[in-house]
């Protein structure tokens, strides 16, 4: 009889416990930011880091204590800089438009007030928008007698083959509880793209043309549960 009272006892003190250490945690939000991306070319192109913008809503499940699942749905632009002689006046730039869906791990600890934070995870997008800013001619060079002779332009006018993309995203940041219910978060991450944006079969000119970032934004979190 003892044991059993004991063993009711233990598994009645181990419940409480659960319930107060991993209480779900369920909240919904917001995010916006900057962004500065390039691309992964091969072979390689003279490029540079152009920035963009980044916005979005976000959910936040958290069933235990140091782990939760975070999925967003945003709109980034990434894109591209080409990067011409100090001397030159040339300016070219191209930025992809995305609708994008991360679906993150989150590793996290801290306090009440102030939570660490880690997300890594896949990510799928699909391409919205295809914008060039050019200072030249880019689909006549010959009318552009300053552009250098060595630079590689296949890319300048080159088609867009996949609008459909998906690659890894990872990032660090902190949320600071403003109340229970209440919060506010700081993150940046890398994305790195897998799928190709231009052509890139054996015919092709680029066998890569992967698309990268990164981001730095500023959210709010409000829990519901």
């Amino acid at each position: 009889m003892r044991l059993r009272l004991t063993l009711i006892a233990l598994i009645l003190s181990l419940s409480a416990a659960a319930q107060r250490y991993y209480t779900p945690d369920f909240a919904i939000g917001a995010k916006a930011g900057a962004t500065v991306s390039e691309m992964a070319w091969s072979p390689t192109v003279r490029q540079q880091f152009t920035p963009g913008f980044t916005a979005g809503i976000c959910m936040r499940y958290t069933e235990e204590n140091h782990f939760g699942l975070v999925a967003e749905l945003n709109f980034t632009q990434r894109g591209w800089a080409e990067e011409f002689p100090p001397e030159s006046s040339l300016s070219y730039s191209r930025h992809f438009s995305y609708i994008q869906l991360p679906v993150l791990t989150q590793i996290f600890f801290g306090n009440e007030k102030w939570r660490y934070f880690i997300n890594l995870g896949p990510e799928i997008g699909l391409m919205v928008g295809d914008k060039i800013t050019s200072n030249f001619n880019y689909k006549d060079l010959s009318l552009v007698p300053e552009f250098p002779a060595n630079h590689r332009s296949n890319q300048l006018d080159m088609r867009v083959a996949r609008k459909f993309d998906y690659g890894i995203a990872g990032g660090m940041g902190v949320e600071m509880r403003l109340k229970k219910k209440h919060s506010i978060l700081l993150e940046g991450r890398f994305y790195y793209g897998l799928a190709n944006v231009f052509p890139s079969s054996r015919r092709d000119i680029f066998g890569a043309s992967r698309g990268m970032s990164i981001e730095c934004t500023l959210g709010y979190m409000f829990r519901i549960i």
